[in-house]
Parts: C-alpha cells; sequence; structure tokens
C-alpha cells in the first residue's frame, strides 16, 4: 500500500470514528450545532438543507446535542441514483448545488454544505452554488478545505496542488494517489484535477460576503476554511 493510500485509509476515513479526519469533523461540527441553536429559538423544529451531503455523514453527526432540535434534513445530491433512508427526519432530493429553484427563498432556517464548493466546477459555477446558499436561508455553514494547506486532501499528496499542471498530470497518470485511482489517459487525468478546485481565504469570502470565515488549524497550518453567516 502507498503512503498516500495509507494515509487516506487512516488519517481521512470517515468510517472510522477514531481516525484523524473523523476526530477534526466532530470538533468542526460544534459550530454548526451551534448555528442550528440560533435557528431553532424562531421555531419548534429546525429545518436543515444540506447542500451535496450525504446520508452516511448525518448518521455520523446527529448525536445527542443535534437530536434535541428536533431537525428536519433536506439533502440534495445530483447522484443519479440517490441513497436511501429510514431515518424520518432525513429526506433526499436529487438536484444540481448550483440550481435549486425547487426551492422558495429563505425555505430553510440553515443551509449546511461540507466539502462540495470546491467540486461543482469553475468559478461561474462556484458563484452560483454561492448565490443559492445565500438565498435559501437566513444562517448558513460552507465548509472547504485550504488552499494554503500543503497536503491535497484528494490525494493526500503534499504539494500536488501546488504544482504545475503538466507535473500533476504526470503524477495522477502514474500513480493512485490517496482515494484517486490512477488515471487511465490525459483526459481522465484532467477530469480528476479540474473536479477539485481548491479556494483560498479571499476566494470564499468574495463567494460569500456576508459570512464571517473561520480558519480551521492543524498544527497551526490552516487545513480548512468555514463561511459562517448567523443572520441577515
Amino acid at each position: 500500500m502507498s503512503l498516500t493510500k495509507w494515509a487516506a485509509s487512516r488519517l481521512a476515513n470517515y468510517d472510522d470514528p477514531a481516525s484523524f479526519a473523523s476526530r477534526l469533523r466532530r470538533a468542526r461540527f460544534g459550530r454548526f450545532v451551534a448555528l442550528a441553536r440560533q435557528a431553532a429559538r424562531s421555531g419548534e423544529r429546525v429545518s436543515i438543507l444540506d447542500v451535496g451531503g450525504t446520508v452516511r455523514y448525518w448518521a455520523q453527526v446527529l448525536d445527542d446535542s443535534m437530536r434535541s432540535l428536533q431537525p428536519v434534513i433536506t439533502i440534495v445530491t445530483p447522484e443519479a441514483t440517490p441513497a436511501v433512508t429510514n431515518d424520518p427526519r432525513i429526506r433526499i432530493v436529487r438536484g444540481d448545488g448550483c440550481d435549486l429553484a425547487m426551492f422558495r427563498d429563505r425555505e430553510f432556517d440553515v443551509v449546511h454544505s461540507n466539502s462540495v464548493v470546491e467540486h461543482v466546477g469553475d468559478w461561474a459555477r462556484m458563484q452560483r452554488f454561492a448565490a443559492e446558499i445565500r438565498r435559501l436561508a437566513p444562517r448558513y455553514y460552507v465548509q472547504t478545505p485550504n488552499f494554503w494547506f500543503p497536503v491535497e486532501p484528494h490525494s493526500m499528496t503534499p504539494f500536488l496542488h501546488w504544482m504545475p499542471l503538466p507535473w500533476r498530470l504526470s503524477l495522477v497518470q502514474r500513480y493512485a494517489l490517496g482515494n484517486w485511482r490512477r488515471a487511465g489517459d490525459v483526459s481522465e487525468a484532467m477530469a480528476r484535477i479540474e473536479g477539485a478546485r481548491l479556494l483560498d481565504r479571499r476566494m470564499l469570502q468574495s463567494l460569500f460576503p456576508d459570512a464571517v470565515i473561520a480558519v480551521e488549524r492543524f498544527a497551526l497550518l490552516p487545513k480548512s476554511l468555514i463561511a459562517v453567516r448567523e443572520s441577515e
């Protein structure tokens, strides 16, 4: 097993509650719980829209701190065959996070999105994604990996995202890196690389100008960014 594969399985394995990534997620999620508690003051239940989320994610984070809020969660996923859940608190809707016209303005109490904005496409699509999130609730929480953290989080490869494009293409075609299998040709390698466009703080602030940008750190380095709007 390669070092990057080992890192993905041991450090970034969200199925393992003791993994580094799972521990960071739980700590980070406390900020969202506080946001949901604010929303709960205005109603009996908290309606949450999760753009690009998964049932597995919510199964891991719906602990006692969330159950007391009586959350009703709508997950929007682009998957052709969405997952099935028996949890009555969760409904799943197929859709594109950049076009959520199916929902009214302020239809939800809070919008949540975890590690999704970097996957939606180019800057124009990121802007549409951000506009939809800002439209759909008075409060939102958007997390994304930080470009300036030295380890690319999907490939678990140090400095990969800082390298010139030809170098990245070569590495992705030659090796299986982290959660990425080895690309078979240039087109597959380009799709892999362009499918994860990391943001820095200025870029995230531009997308969410009415948010406070929080920085999650590991070993003093800025690992991820969280855009939070507590209210309008």
